[in-house]
């Protein structure tokens, strides 16, 4: 029995090429195409295909509607795999996606949509509850892992990095303490690691807050 497939793409163009490709696979059945979040999630509920081919960016934000219209889909329908189609590699939307777990779902740069063989592949993995990434993406998250590894703040542990989140924020370590529910002992501890680690030495106080809240700035919005 052919798997049967739901198209969401909002580019005409795309949508009929993806449409004509899936034709010549006489084990896949495109039962609707659709061009929005609205139209993919009508089509769900009427048709509940096998798998939802889906992409990234869809109106009326062209952001990562085709991720979160993935990620209801597979909340409210999880017996239907879904392949998620980005232009560029995004390695944060990858996450994003994967996020909650990775079952019947794909992440795929539409560069390979010209290879039948690689598309079927995904949607057939879906289907059957498993996972795929495109490799240029998996290359993308380990070289991001190495910088994040190698940067000063990737000596730094999850509670550190918190303190340092609230510092850049402003927060006294009071204040910190509060909104981590720890205490203003801990706070302090947590801080002076933060100033080992990044190798502040010993200086005033308050020039030592600043160059740690800038060294996290920097290095959080690269």
């Amino acid at each position: 029995m052919a798997l049967r497939i739901v198209l969401a793409e909002d580019s005409y163009l795309m949508r009929e090429g993806i449409g004509s490709l899936l034709e010549l696979d006489d084990q896949l059945e495109l039962v609707a195409s659709c061009e929005d979040p609205d139209e993919l999630m009508a089509a769900v509920e009427e048709h509940t295909p096998d798998v939802v081919i889906t992409d990234i960016r869809m109106p009326p934000t062209q952001t990562d509607e085709g991720i979160q219209a993935a990620r209801r889909i597979r909340t409210e329908h999880p017996d239907i795999g879904v392949v998620v189609l980005s232009q560029y590699v995004e390695p944060a939307y990858a996450l994003k996606l994967f996020t909650g777990g990775s079952d019947g779902l794909a992440y795929l740069l539409k560069e390979r949509v010209g290879d039948l063989g690689e598309l079927t592949n995904a949607i057939a993995q879906v289907a059957a509850g498993n996972s795929v990434i495109d490799p240029k993406v998996v290359e993308a998250l380990i070289e991001a892992r190495i910088r994040q590894e190698s940067s000063m703040l990737g000596r730094l542990t999850e509670r550190e990095l918190e303190v340092l989140a609230k510092m850049a924020e402003g927060g006294t370590n009071a204040a910190i303490a509060d909104a981590l529910f720890i205490s203003p002992r801990s706070v302090e501890k947590h801080i002076n690691a933060i100033f080992t680690k990044l190798d502040l030495p010993p200086k005033d106080e308050v020039h030592r807050r600043v160059a740690a809240v800038l060294l996290f700035l920097g290095e959080t919005d690269g």
